[in-house]
């Protein structure tokens, strides 16, 4: 653990430039991350109550931020948090987990052993005291320290009023980029995303819309996207037609977790569809 005071040199630029900057910075875990900032850094936030597509969303944005080189910024957080975390941790790329608690101090409690891989694997950072418990406040402060780290911000999914809106605010304010994944009108989890869009955040149609926002892409264009081993398993398990992901499961010899990934990474690339009823499709590409 260490404690990065505002004058030494290795202290973020980028969090500087905040009207309070954290003094100092607690850490604990890989500090060089920190070089990221904020170029090389992305931050993915959204809703504790996370619908099984924001996760799968959220999980195929990281994973491609990961492969990229990009690092992954988020707040630890139930649901969409979490699920950034995890997934740039499982294709070997880094996080940094911006926590409303001491650094030492798991938040939920459920998330012990996140906090514990990340800090072996990737950063956690706070301006909190070690020791120091979650209270009223602490959260929507950390959100300020969340956007400045990262060049890029990202609402998967939020309601009118929640954390991750509230993130993108602090984004706005530092003047960096914001983006949004669209959600479905009559869902209150992406009525906040979709508010942002309306209001000029920038539409999230695919991972290479998210890519590009960095100078970079997943395919060249007119070629379509160029689909991974995982992808291309789970494509062709469609060709025999639409089916359930538990179907989907068994026809591709993948687990759970491999294939709502895979479906989430199809999905966004405009190639398959999930139905109200739980089946996946293929979308015809011209």
């Amino acid at each position: 653990m260490r404690a990065i005071r505002l004058d030494e040199s290795d202290y973020p630029q980028s969090l500087t430039q905040l009207d309070r900057p954290p003094d100092p910075l607690y850490t604990i875990g890989n500090e060089s991350l920190l070089e990221l900032a904020p170029n090389r850094l992305v931050a993915i936030v959204g809703t504790r109550e996370a619908s099984s597509y924001g996760v799968r969303i959220t999980a195929a944005l990281a994973e491609a931020f990961a492969e990229a080189g990009i690092g992954v910024v988020s707040g630890l957080a139930r649901g969409i948090d979490a699920a950034a975390h995890r997934a740039a941790l499982d294709a070997g790329g880094k996080t940094i987990a911006v926590m409303g608690t001491g650094v030492d101090i798991p938040y939920p409690v459920g998330h012990r052993a996140l906090h514990s891989e990340i800090a072996q694997r990737g950063l956690i950072v706070s301006e909190n005291e070690p020791g120091m418990s979650a209270m009223p406040g602490c959260f929507p402060r950390r959100n300020r320290i969340i956007a400045a780290l990262a060049r890029v911000t990202i609402v998967v999914e939020a309601p009118f009023k929640s954390g991750a809106v509230n993130t993108a605010t602090h984004a706005l304010d530092q003047g960096r980029v914001v983006a949004a994944v669209p959600g479905p009108i009559d869902s209150p989890r992406s009525a906040g995303s979709n508010l942002l869009i309306r209001d000029g955040a920038v539409m999230l149609n695919s991972v290479n819309d998210a890519l590009m926002l960095y100078g970079l892409t997943q395919g060249k264009k007119g070629e379509g996207p160029t689909l991974t081993n995982l992808e291309s398993i789970i494509w062709e398990a469609l060709a025999d037609g639409s089916a359930p992901v538990e179907a989907l499961v068994s026809r591709a010899g993948l687990t759970i977790r491999q294939t709502l990934e895979g479906i989430a990474r199809l999905e966004l690339n405009g190639m398959v569809r999930q139905h109200q009823n739980g089946s996946i499709e293929r979308i015809r590409i011209a």
